[in-house]
């Protein structure tokens, strides 16, 4: 047997970049654990064959940019340790942060895939406890606990529950040498990237990671094109929800080809004022802890990593002279930009422009080349004033046609990732326009498990159940969908996929007044218009903070969620939204009852606000459809049935109580 020094050796030449007093008992924690495993291999040679098993130490995980104390590999169960040295109690974060491991290894790791994952907690210290494994449908299985003197008796365990199973033999090298392809939040990259790591760093699921590399290449060699031809070029990349848009446009603004030794050249902009909020907040929570700052210093440090549109256009609107630092301006959610009646409403007069011809003007002043990336999103227009992408084509079109045009084909033509909607209404004549098919973000890396998701929430929206059934049915097993008309069973059903620190969170159109009913109104829940304090408690803080999306206590609108994502979501289906016949009906509540609306954009904007709700779950969510009352005249029993027969034509499966899909019919 290896000697104990032998092997701390090296694991610890591999970890060389510890401080001294660091690294001093990270060390003693390696020879502990050295000899609790020498231990297990004593005790479990008479009762296990372990000539093919193999323990890894400090196994990588990326995602996490975090290490796994141990992954035990018998024949064909992977057990996950997280070790706790010289600990004698197990506590929920690191129960929490022992999960993440395993959930990361079922979702990335190619080796791990429908491979029975088990965790263990080993407190070195702690008491002795009663482990319970019950039949789950989970490939993780919920965490297992042990102390150093007890996990040869708590592997023994799991053999006899398992028993001989007809899975195959896990080899160690492949397992070892597997792909691990995360593919990570918003909230991760923005925090990833502003640590100065790159996309390729970040994004390791092989479809997304090529796709954006090959848009960020095209932006890259557009912007040095028009460098060395001193020219004004605009690009629009488009993109199915989730496809990593945002993703492409911070990666662009920090890359280092195009920026000058000097200073930084690019600036990135929403009008997304959750969005800038909450990236905000990561960032400065995640710097702060970094370099060990106070956070309102690390919050004043990050604040021009991402800004608000609306902020910029203000600084450079009014002075004319004025000339901007960054010569090249992403805008994310272009498609949002205002139209200049709502600019000039907003501003009461003193604008008369829309954003578009705003930001193309500001960025025409440069004497010689200047770059303006559009990041576009299909359909998700939600707010009156909105100019949508025409709103691009027609400045272009009449005020600044010596800017070169760099497009998408799905651009050009409409498809459902741009809401069927295109650029120009008619091929442009004074205008240089190029069609790229880089520009185009076609794979989905936020739902990682659901490609077809936006298609499926297209056909829909659009009220084809047939074809909607199809995709769903055929496309997405590995996405689950589900619907329910009790309320308990939503929430309980959401609790159950909160393992780890997934986030879940219930979501409603903010036209949905009659959720109140339930004890959801949206008018009170997380707006647009939240703080910063209250945007980050949602999205960032613990499952046990009253005020985190995980405590299902507070509901979001599709202002508060556009742009950014959960885990698993509670979709709550309201009245605003109603299917009558073969048709959908559109409603908003006024006083004490709904009223017709009759105007066909903001008809648009309510499919939209669905069409937001619909794609913001990475990994799954349930519908919730309420019953209605027979008491309520504003909850009718028929505002909500017809809908809810809709769905389920459209693939959707009703849960029963205990969350299990009931049959159809």
């Amino acid at each position: 047997m290896t000697p104990t020094d032998q092997i701390v050796g090296a694991i610890s030449q591999e970890y060389s970049n510890f401080h001294l007093d660091q690294k001093q008992q990270q060390t003693k924690t390696w020879a502990d654990s050295v000899r609790i495993f020498k231990e297990f291999y004593k005790s479990s040679r008479q009762h296990f064959d372990l000539a093919n098993w193999g323990i890894l130490y400090e196994y990588n995980i990326p995602r996490r940019a975090k290490r796994i104390d141990a992954v035990l590999l018998s024949k064909n169960l992977i057990f996950v340790i997280e070790i706790k040295n010289r600990q004698s109690r197990y506590n929920s974060q690191d129960i929490a942060q022992l999960e993440d491991y395993c959930l990361d290894l079922r979702d990335f790791h190619y080796q791990s895939r429908n491979r029975t994952i088990i965790p263990i907690l080993l407190c070195t210290e702690a008491t002795e406890v009663r482990n319970e494994l019950s039949p789950s449908t989970e490939q993780v299985y919920k965490t297992l606990f042990a102390n150093k003197d007890s996990l040869a008796d708590v592997v023994q365990a799991v053999f006899g529950y398992f028993g001989e199973t007809d899975d195959s033999e896990i080899s160690l090298l492949e397992w070892n040498n597997s792909q691990y392809l995360p593919t990570p939040t918003i909230i991760e990259a923005a925090e990833a990237l502003y640590a100065g790591k790159n996309v390729a760093e970040i994004s390791r699921y092989q479809a997304g990671a090529e796709n954006l590399t090959r848009t960020t290449a095209a932006i890259l060699n557009a912007i040095k094109q028009a460098q060395k031809k001193k020219l004004k070029t605009i690009c629009f990349i488009t993109g199915v929800p989730g496809a990593g848009k945002t993703l492409a446009g911070l990666n662009i603004v920090h890359n280092r080809e195009f920026q000058s030794e000097e200073k930084e050249l690019g600036v990135f902009l929403s009008g997304n004022s959750p969005l800038v909020k909450v990236l905000s907040e990561a960032l400065s929570r995640d710097f702060g802890k970094r370099e060990k700052q106070s956070l309102k210093e690390a919050r004043r440090k990050v604040k021009t990593f991402i800004q608000n549109v609306h902020e910029f256009i203000d600084e450079y609107y009014f002075d004319k002279t004025r000339v901007p630092i960054d010569r090249v301006l992403i805008y994310d959610e272009a498609q949002r930009a205002w139209t200049k009646e709502h600019k000039a409403k907003k501003s009461n007069g003193s604008i008369t422009e829309s954003e578009p011809e705003i930001l193309l003007s500001i960025m025409s002043r440069f004497t010689d080349w200047a770059v303006i990336i559009a990041l576009v999103g299909g359909g998700q227009e939600i707010n009156t004033g909105e100019a949508g992408l025409r709103g691009w084509g027609n400045a272009l079109e009449t005020v600044f046609s010596d800017w070169n045009v760099f497009i998408s084909p799905e651009l050009k033509d409409g498809d459902h990732s741009t809401g069927n909607l295109t650029l120009f209404e008619s091929a442009p004549s004074s205008l240089s326009v190029f069609e790229d098919e880089s520009l185009h973000l076609r794979v989905s890396i936020r739902s990682y498990k659901a490609q077809e998701l936006s298609r499926w929430v297209s056909l829909v929206l659009d009220g084809k159940s047939v074809e909607a059934k199809r995709v769903l049915t055929e496309n997405m097993r590995h996405y689950p969908i589900v619907i329910t008309r009790n309320l308990d069973v939503a929430k309980a059903w959401l609790s159950g996929k909160a393992r780890g620190t997934r986030r879940i969170g219930v979501v409603a159109s903010s036209g949905g007044r009659r959720l109140k009913a339930i004890g959801y109104d949206p008018y009170y829940g997380l707006r647009g218009d939240s703080s910063q304090d209250e945007l980050g408690a949602w999205y960032l803080n613990l499952p046990t903070d009253v005020r985190s999306s995980n405590f299902l206590e507070v509901i979001a609108t599709e202002y508060a969620v556009q742009g950014l994502e959960l885990d698993w979501a509670g979709v709550f289906w309201d009245a605003d939204l109603r299917r009558v016949g073969d048709r959908w009906d559109f409603k908003q509540f006024k006083g004490t009852k709904w009223q017709s609306v009759s105007d066909s954009q903001r008809r648009q904007f309510i499919l939209n606000k669905y069409r937001v709700l619909l794609t913001r779950a990475r990994e799954g969510f349930i519908i919730y459809v309420p019953m209605g009352s027979l008491d309520d005249e504003t909850r009718k029993v028929e505002f909500y049935e017809q809908t809810y027969e809709y769905l389920k034509a459209c693939g959707v499966g009703e849960i029963d109580v205990c969350g299990h899909r009931l049959a159809d019919g």
